[in-house]
């Protein structure tokens, strides 16, 4: 256990120490435990929320060899605490504001209120954008009528007969975000219905870049041996499904605290966990023994994505979105448990 979270741990460690560090610096011994019991908050939403993320990441990372591994727990790691979660939300205010990131930056210090309020302003735009990157991860991997393992049967065989059809998750993701644009107020629609096709082609730009760098594997022996399958192309996938299922968890913090170090640390370290356990599923073999676990966190994730669409115009607490997650990986694990016996039986 050790091996695999012994640097989260520590992570944990040092990310508490300066958050009582940045809490007393403000306000004191009061500042720095309440600092401190927010931050652990932080933590815990962040691992619950994305516990499905963990999965899903493990299933495509078991086929990477052990350098893009490093990579994925290393630079992608920098980039998901400091891109996502502190340079995404200040390019947003600064973007929509036109002011310069240094302005924003001080704003969210000095006057995090007005910074908190101009982030939230576009929670629309933002689900949109994720819940639709999303939506078509969980639509490719429900639709696939190669898979030949199915958690309910009754549901995913007839699936994978509609995933024949050329295009279709693109055609239901539309159709779901023009639905979705319906409930938003006219201000709003243009730029609500812009950020779910940029959500869209997005998706759309990094599967293209995974199978054309698996095309010239293929055909070209030496880019197969200094590129292995899917590993730059997933990357970029990995990066952008952690960024979709990071906008929950920014926009959730806001309404905890508004302190941007604060939210920077808590996720940041639950984010570490996160990948953490992509490792360790990964080295366990933990998604091969059982065997719906893949299941149930992409059934999690369309849950997400359709909360996400649906928050454009209703308010849904984090914590609906992150027991959901957990209740299809738990059922999924049962069922996967459940597998294990039965066959043992029938071998025996």
């Amino acid at each position: 256990m050790l091996k695999h979270f012994g640097v989260s741990f520590v992570i944990t460690a040092l990310g508490l120490a300066l958050a009582a560090w940045w809490g007393f610096s403000t306000n004191g011994w009061a500042g720095a435990l309440t600092a401190i019991a927010i931050t652990s908050i932080l933590i815990v939403m962040e691992v619950s929320l994305s516990f499905d993320n963990a999965v899903v990441n493990a299933s495509i990372l078991k086929t990477w060899d052990r350098f893009w591994q490093v990579m994925f727990l290393t630079v992608g790691m920098l980039v998901a605490v400091f891109g996502m979660r502190l340079l995404f939300p200040l390019l947003i205010v600064g973007v929509t504001a036109d002011i310069g990131l240094m302005d924003v930056w001080t704003m969210a210090i000095e006057r995090p209120e007005e910074y908190s309020s101009r982030v939230l302003e576009h929670h629309a735009e933002i689900s949109a954008f994720g819940g639709m990157f999303l939506m078509l991860v969980f639509l490719n991997y429900f639709l696939d009528e190669d898979k030949d393992i199915h958690w309910l049967h009754w549901i995913e065989e007839k699936a994978g007969l509609l995933g024949r059809v050329n295009a279709v998750s693109v055609l239901i993701a539309l159709l779901t975000l023009v639905t979705a644009v319906g409930f938003v107020e006219g201000s709003h629609k243009f730029a609500v219905m812009i950020a779910g096709v940029w959500g869209i082609l997005t998706y759309l730009l990094v599967d293209f870049i995974s199978s054309f760098l698996e095309k010239e594997e293929e055909e070209d022996p030496v880019i197969g041996k200094i590129v292995k399958r899917g590993s730059i192309g997933a990357f970029l996938y990995l990066e952008v499904l952690d960024a979709s299922f990071s906008f929950d968890g920014v926009i959730g913090a806001f309404a905890i605290t508004k302190d941007i170090i604060i939210i920077m640390i808590g996720l940041g370290v639950g984010a570490w966990f996160v990948r953490s356990m992509t490792i360790y599923l990964v080295e366990k073999g933990t998604l091969s023994e059982y065997i719906y676990l893949e299941h149930g966190a992409h059934y999690a994730i369309g849950a997400l994505a359709l909360i996400m669409i649906a928050s454009v115009k209703f308010h849904i607490p984090e914590v609906v979105t992150g027991l959901i997650g957990i209740a299809f990986i738990g059922v999924a694990f049962m069922s996967s448990v459940k597998h294990r016996r039965l066959n043992a039986d029938a071998k025996s």
